[in-house]
C-alpha cells in the first residue's frame, strides 16, 4: 500500500491524519502513519485559557492512540529528527522518560508521500534571558506550568496577607498576548472567591502588556485594535508598545528605551518561527523564520514527494505575502491536502492551494465582560462584538472537534461539558 506519513499532530496535521483513515485507510488503499512527539492533542488557541485556569487541559486533550484506532491510521510516538531523502525514510528522535531512560530507540519510518506539519514556537529573537526566566504558550503542558505557578503565588500572597503586588509582564501584544491579559484578568479574581479572603485581585495584580511595535494587534485593522485597546484599558491592564524587550531577568524585564520593569512573571508570546530541525532536512529549503518554504501545491521546492502544511510551512499568497499562521489555515491546507493525496494515488497533478481568509476573532474574556470578543468576518465586510462574536468563536473550536469526531460525537462532547460544568468550579484550583 501507498506510505503516507504526517509528522505533527496540531490542528492541521491531525485533521489531514484522521479523515485519510477515515476515507483510504479504511479502505486499504493507504496505509497512514501520524508522527508526533507528544501523546495527545490539544487545539493550539486554547493555550491561553489553560495558561489561565479557565479551562482544564486533562479533560480537552484527545489521546492520539485513540484516535489513530477509531479512524484506521497508525500513531507512531516521537519527535522528528532528520530525513534521508533518497532513501524515503523519516528519522525520529528517541523517546525518553522523565527520569531519563530510553522508552523507545531512534528508529526509521518508510513513506511514499511525507506531509510535515509541527507547528511553530514562540520566537525570542536571541533575546537574552528569555530561556532561563520566560514562560512561553508553545504547548499545553507550558501552559499548565504557568497555572500552577500562578495559583501558587496567589496561595502565597493570600497566606502571608502583607498586600504584595503579583506583577505579570506578558511581552508580545498579538491575539496570544492579548487574549491572555483579559483571561487573567478574568480567572485571578474568580480563584480569589474560592477561600483566598486574604487576596485582593484589584489591588495586589497589575497585569502589562509590552509590544516592539507601534500598536497592538499589528495583523488585524486599526479600528480592531483600538476597539480592543480601549477594553485592555477598561480591565486595567497596561498598555506599552514601541519598546522592544532587549533582556529578561529573574526579577523582571529590560526595554530598549533603557526602561526596567519589575515582574513576578513574564510570558514571552512575542512573534513566531518553527522548529530548527527544518532546517536540517537533508537540504529542504527554508526562510529566515525556519519554515519550510512550499509551492503554491504546498510541495516542498525540492522534493516533489514531500508537503508542508500549517503554521511550518511558509506557503505563497498574495501581494508578496505567505498564508498567515492560523488554525484556519492549517483547517484549510489539511482538506486540500487530502484531495491532493487522492490524486497521487490515482496518478494526476496535484492542485494549487487556495487560502480564503475568513478573518479573526480576539477573545477577551467571558461573554458577560463588555465588548468581550469582537472580530470581522466574511473578508472583513461584518464587524460582530460581544456574546455574537463569542458565539463565533466557539464555534471555531467546536468545527475543529466535527473535523475530528464527526457532528453527532462533537454535539454530545458538548453537551457533556454542559452538564459537567455545572458541577465543577469555573477555574482550574491547582
Amino acid at each position: 500500500m501507498h506510505r503516507i506519513v504526517v509528522v505533527g499532530g496540531g490542528a492541521g496535521g491531525l485533521e489531514l491524519a484522521t479523515r485519510l483513515g477515515d476515507s483510504l485507510g479504511k479502505k486499504r488503499r493507504a496505509q497512514v502513519t501520524l508522527l508526533d512527539r507528544s501523546r495527545t492533542h490539544l487545539w493550539k488557541p486554547l493555550l491561553h485559557e489553560v495558561a489561565a485556569g479557565s479551562m482544564d487541559m486533562h479533560s480537552h486533550q484527545l489521546d492520539y492512540l485513540a484516535q489513530a484506532r477509531w479512524h484506521h491510521f497508525t500513531f507512531s510516538l516521537g519527535g522528528l529528527k532528520g530525513l534521508d531523502r533518497k532513501a524515503k525514510e523519516v528519522i525520529v528522535d528517541a523517546v525518553l522518560d522523565d527520569a531519563g531512560e530510553e522508552i523507545l530507540p531512534e528508529r526509521r519510518l518508510a513513506y511514499d508521500t511525507l506531509v510535515i506539519a509541527i507547528g511553530s514556537q514562540s520566537n525570542d529573537f536571541g533575546t537574552p534571558g528569555v530561556t532561563d526566566h520566560a514562560f512561553t504558550l508553545d504547548n499545553a503542558w507550558d501552559a499548565h506550568l504557568f497555572h500552577r505557578r500562578l495559583v501558587n503565588t496567589c496561595f502565597k500572597a493570600n497566606f502571608a496577607n502583607d498586600g504584595r503586588v503579583l506583577r505579570i509582564v506578558i511581552v508580545g501584544a498579538g491575539a496570544t498576548g492579548v487574549e491572555l491579559s483579559a483571561e487573567l484578568h478574568n480567572t485571578i479574581r474568580v480563584l480569589a472567591a474560592y477561600g483566598l479572603n486574604q487576596f485582593d485581585p484589584e489591588k495586589q495584580i497589575h497585569l502589562t502588556i509590552v509590544e516592539a511595535g507601534p500598536r497592538i494587534l499589528a495583523g488585524l485593522p486599526e479600528y480592531l485594535a483600538k476597539a480592543t485597546l480601549n477594553i485592555l484599558q477598561t480591565l486595567k491592564v497596561e498598555v506599552m508598545t514601541g519598546d522592544p524587550v532587549v533582556a529578561v531577568r529573574d526579577d523582571g524585564l529590560d526595554l530598549k528605551s533603557g526602561k526596567s520593569l519589575a515582574a513576578d512573571f513574564v510570558v514571552w508570546a512575542a512573534g513566531v518561527r518553527a522548529s530548527a530541525v527544518l532546517t536540517r532536512l537533508d537540504e529542504l529549503e527554508t526562510n529566515r523564520i525556519n519554515q519550510l518554504v512550499v509551492l503554491p501545491t504546498l510541495q516542498t521546492t525540492r522534493d516533489v514527494d514531500i508537503f508542508s502544511l500549517g503554521d511550518c510551512a511558509a506557503c505563497p499568497w498574495q501581494q508578496g505575502r505567505n498564508v498567515p499562521p492560523r488554525a484556519q489555515s492549517a483547517h484549510q491546507q489539511a482538506s486540500h491536502m487530502l484531495k491532493t493525496i487522492k490524486r497521487r494515488l490515482a496518478g494526476e497533478m496535484p492542485l494549487r492551494f487556495q487560502y480564503r481568509d475568513f478573518g479573526s476573532l480576539v477573545s477577551l474574556g467571558t461573554s458577560e465582560s463588555v465588548g468581550t470578543l469582537m472580530g470581522f468576518v466574511s473578508r472583513g465586510s461584518l464587524r460582530v462584538e460581544g456574546f455574537v462574536a463569542k458565539i463565533f468563536y466557539i464555534s471555531l473550536y467546536k468545527l475543529h472537534l466535527w473535523a475530528l469526531h464527526g457532528f453527532w460525537r462533537m454535539v454530545l462532547d458538548t453537551a457533556a461539558r454542559i452538564i459537567r460544568s455545572q458541577t465543577e468550579p469555573k477555574v482550574k484550583l491547582h
